[in-house]
Order: C-alpha cells, then structure tokens, then sequence
C-alpha cells in the first residue's frame, strides 16, 4: 500500500464519521465538546453556520450521523448527537450579537427565492450578509415551509420555529409571505438575477382505491390532514383511525390521532417492520404511546354504508424469492378486514409543478422533475437553481439546508462570473493537542455510561394535548455526561515515521490492537495480518512509511478510539494528537481556513 496522504482534506474527514454523515458536515465532536464545557452559545454558533437550524434538528433530524458514530462500533448505542444539539440550543442564552454582521451595502444582484422552507431560508441566510438583495415567496403568512405545517406541535413547539426563522428574516429579506407563486414565467420576467426554487415536495400521494369517492370524507391525505392540525383547522378526529404508510410522517399521523380524539388507532404497512422508512426512534415512540404496527397487510378497498366509512379490506403480504430478489406478493390467504372511523394516507410524498410552464426552455426528466446538476442544483435555465426536495425529491430537513448552502454557493459564483461546476474547498485545519507530556487539551478517558434517556412527560398529560412537547430534553447535568460518551474522533493519531525508533510501545499500550508494525503489502491481505484484522472496508488503513527497517505502521481508524494512549507512550514524539476541523465552503467564503480556538478541558457540570 502506498502511505496515507494525510494532507487531503477527505482521509480524516472520513475519519469524523458522524460529521463526514451529515450532508451539511456540521463538526460534531467540536460541538460536543464545547456543551461540555458548558458553552453553550460557541457550540450553538457552530451549528447555525452548518445546519441553521439547531433548536429544530435538536428535536426534529433524521440523524444520519448516529449509525455512523464510532461509539456504536464499541456498545450497543452512539453517543446522543441530535439530543446533545438541543442541548445547545436550549441553553445558549442570547445569540444575536454573535451573528455574522448584515451587509453594509447591496452589491445590485437580486435573487427570489421560491417557497420559505429550511433549503430557500438557507439560501437566504447565505447571500444576504453578502449584500444580495433576496426575496422570498410563500404561500403562508409565515416562513418555516414544512417544518411549520407538518411537524406536529408535540415533537417542535412553534416558538422555536419562530426563533429560528427570525435569526434569518433579521437579515432583511424582502419577504412575500401570503403570496404563492402560480408562475415561473412570471417571476423570471421581475428580471432577477437568479431563482432559487425550493417548494419542497407539496403533495402527498394518494392511494385512489375502490370505495374511496364513496368514503371520501373520512379518508385523508396524511400531510394535508398534519397541516391542518398545525393550523386549527382540524381539532378532533374518530375513536377509531387506520395511519397507511411506514414511514415518519405515518408516526407523526398516528401520535397527532391519539392526542385528538383517537382511542383505537393502528398503523398499518405492506412491508415488514425492519423495513418501514420510519426512523427507529420514530417507531419506538409511536409504541411506547400504545399504537400497534401491523405489517404485511396490503390495502385493497375502503368498506362504507349509507356514505359512511366502516373501515378496510387488506391483502396478506409476504416475501418470496424470485430471480434471486425478495418481491412483496400476496400469500393467497384470506383478506382482513379491519373497522375503522377515519384513515390517513401517508404512503409517500411527490413533486408537484404545475406552476412551471413547460414552455419556458427548462428541461424535465422522464418523471416529470427539472433535470438539476447534482454537483451545483442549476436546472438547464442558467440563473434557475433548485433545491431541497424540489430538487430530487424527498428527504428532509439536514439534506434540505446542505442542498441550500450549495445551492448558495452557485449563485454567489453564477453572478460573480465565475464556473459554478469548480467549487472552492473546504476551510481545513489541524491543531495539536499537546498541552504537556502527558495532558492534552481534549478530555481523553473514555467514559463507560451507556447512552442516556431523554426524559420524556408521562403518556397521561402527553396525549391530553397536541401543543404539549413530549421530549424533555437533558438537562446541563444529562447533557454533560452524555457528551462525555464522546470518542474524540476528530482529534487524530497522526504518525511521524522518521523519528519512530520501532520500540513497540504504542503497540503494547493501543487497548484496541488496531497499530500493527509490519511488511507492506497489497490492502486485502494486509488487513487481514494486522494484529487485529481491519474488516470495515468503508474505513482507510493508515500506513506510515519513514521506518529505519523498510517496514510500515498500519493502523486501522476502524476501531481506534482517540484515546491518545500511544501519542502518551511515545518516547520520542513520534505520535501526536491533533485536532483536525473541517469547515464547509458556504457562499463567498472561498475555502479559506477556519480560524480555530481551542475548547478548554471540560469540568464536571454542576
């Protein structure tokens, strides 16, 4: 093998899995280990640059960073990341003078951004301090787009949305809230510089069964319906309710049930459980407030007498095997009826763009979607770009703010007439650690707590009242030991070959075996001599060349916890720790390198 490049920015980013898993790679062990410090407002400020919205995704992200956590690789649970940004958001204090400053003066470039949701209020909050003149067209009265309509007041209180979307409207934005946008044409022909459109995925997907025009008025669209509940229009539904679809807003359809008048309500998929789209936590929680998921029932038919819905027919599913794929197909038993009063829909989202003219030379793909490059989000109208899911449909909310701060970078380029496909790197930076001997700047004994629960309201006032949140949240106390089960992983083992003496020290000391002093060889077979075999291909192999007697250092980062065991081992420095950050490119930051402070070893929280 050929010695690692540390020098690219991607080796240890990859090595910081949970921020090389969010798509706005947010520095989490940064963050952590600010809250740690009990630092509030810096770690808040680290998560608004990134992902704009931490009081929101505190209790709202899908998570991808969590299944990439290297905690999960030695126990059971990752360390609570999500939670921990709540954390941040919730005792930060006063943030507002630590925002970057508004313009001094517009620069003459004017940019519509199309819908209020999380991507266009990312691209608001990019451009503005810039100087763009940005303008924001919605439908609603107020800016949120789905976080405000679809996530139900129980999981996010409105006074955060509002909070949070006031940081960006501060900035001065022309908005058009109330005014919903019926053509693109039209709004090409204002003569903006550049359109940013991010409407989201606005339609929910409808089943068009037997007996459902018969039905209809008990049978409803699962966002529709949420929409409705987030804005008073809907207060009550029937005793008995039939949720379709496996998927989160499935869970949020069925908990808002409960909490409106639902006594008996089941949640109903076609495929299994393992294989529902909701994310595990979302499915815990719908079962810990008593709602049964039934699996492998496939709808067929909604019964009704008289106008009324009685309830309705499924068919029993099942895998098979066939040319060597599992395919969904009936089992051939018998139908199962199932009585119900209401049923809400949510078995998918999808596009919807009749606004767009087709004659307007904008290119649509055989789905019916505006061909967007994947790299720059520009749509084949040059000054037309295209984000969240408008872009390639849904998702949510952490990919809706990454596509808008690429989106930003676009624009800013497009109209500085610079080539939107070259993009500026990422601001990177390395640091050591070593504050003497034996002390580095970082907390590094590995914490043995396992994962912390949320404090949750008891299940009697919770499903009393729709408004009421359900999560707690930790506390400074909970918060602090939680961000102690963090490994450090952003703080790497780098390897100084020429001045190692071969002594073996770090070898003996690693209480992973993942350094292994060897004969080079090609990557296959020399991950399975290692002196603990390197197994997770997803995760380079560092190899340190330099060595007196022509051999290599191999260590794996699969299982390394950043303990710094071997740097302290070393008796002639040949290991160090440093802090590696990363900061993503936002709109007219050009990559420059972040200017980095060092977070001072955390006390024991109060």
């Amino acid at each position: 093998m050929q010695p690692t490049d540390i020098r690219q920015p991607d080796y240890f980013h990859k090595v910081v899995d949970c921020q090389w898993a969010c798509p706005a790679h947010t520095p989490v062990p940064e963050y952590i280990r600010l809250i740690a410090a009990q630092r509030y407002a810096d770690a808040y400020m680290i998560n608004w640059k990134s992902n704009v919205f931490p009081g929101i995704l505190g209790r709202t992200c899908d998570r991808p960073c969590e299944p990439a956590c290297r905690r999960g690789r030695v126990e059971d649970e990752p360390v609570a990341i999500c939670r921990l940004k709540r954390v941040a958001a919730d005792n930060k204090g006063e943030v507002a003078h630590m925002m970057p400053p508004k313009a001094v003066k517009k620069n003459g470039k004017r940019v519509a951004c199309i819908g209020a949701g999380p991507a266009s209020l990312t691209v608001a909050r990019d451009l503005l301090p810039l100087g763009y003149e940005v303008h924001i067209y919605d439908g609603e009265a107020k800016g949120g787009g789905m976080i405000r309509t679809q996530i139900p007041r129980f999981r996010l209180p409105e006074s955060v949305i509002d909070e949070e979307v006031n940081y960006i409207l501060a900035y001065e934005p022309v908005t058009h809230f109330g005014k919903r946008v019926d053509s693109l044409k039209a709004v090409l022909a204002e003569g903006y510089d550049a359109i940013f459109v991010g409407t989201g995925a606005p339609r929910g997907r409808d089943l068009d069964l037997p007996g459902q025009k018969e039905a209809g008025a008990n049978v409803h669209i699962g966002i529709d319906w949420l929409s409705s509940v987030s804005f008073e229009h809907v207060d009550k539904i029937g005793k008995r309710v039939i949720v379709l679809g496996g998927g989160n807003t499935a869970m949020d359809c069925c908990r808002t049930s409960r909490r409106l008048g639902g006594e008996d309500v089941k949640v109903v998929v076609r495929s299994g459980f393992d294989e529902m789209k909701a994310s595990p936590w979302e499915k815990e929680d719908a079962q810990h407030e008593g709602i049964p998921i039934l699996n492998f029932l496939n709808p067929k038919e909604f019964t009704h007498k008289n106008g009324k819905l009685t309830g309705v027919l499924f068919t029993k599913m099942g895998w098979v095997e066939k040319d060597g794929k599992r395919k969904l197909e009936p089992t051939g038993e018998p139908d199962v009826h199932l009585e119900c009063d209401d049923v809400l829909m949510a078995v998918g989202q999808e596009n919807s763009f009749p606004w767009i003219e087709r004659d307007i030379g904008m290119e649509f793909n055989k789905w019916n979607m505006p061909v967007v490059d994947e790299a720059t989000f520009q749509s084949s109208i040059p000054n037309v770009f295209f984000g969240g899911d408008s872009a390639f449909g849904p998702k949510n909310i952490i990919w809706a703010v990454a596509h808008g701060h690429d989106a930003a970078v676009s624009i800013d380029l497009f109209l500085t007439g610079q080539d939107v496909k070259q993009r500026p790197p990422p601001g990177v930076s390395m640091m050591s650690t070593k504050m003497g001997i034996h002390e580095w700047s970082y907390d590094n004994d590995v914490s043995l707590d396992l994962r912390y629960k949320v404090p949750m309201v008891e299940n009697e006032v919770a499903l009393r009242n729709v408004k009421v949140e359900v999560e707690k949240g930790f506390d400074p106390l909970l918060g602090y030991k939680e961000a102690q089960r963090c490994l450090n992983c952003d703080v790497q083992t780098v390897f100084a070959g020429p001045i190692c003496i071969e002594c073996d020290a770090c070898v003996d000391i690693c209480p992973m075996d993942c350094i292994t002093f060897t004969e080079n060889g090609e990557e296959t077979e020399l991950r399975e001599r290692l002196n603990a075999p390197a197994l997770n291909l997803t995760q380079d192999i560092y190899v340190g060349d330099g060595l007196k007697t022509g051999r290599i250092m191999a260590k794996d980062e699969d299982v390394c916890l950043h303990c710094g065991l071997c740097a302290e081992r070393c008796p002639t420095g040949a290991w160090d720790m440093q802090q590696f950050y990363l900061e993503m490119t936002h709109a007219g930051c050009g990559g420059n390198p972040p200017q980095r402070t060092r977070a001072p070893k955390p006390v024991a929280a109060e």
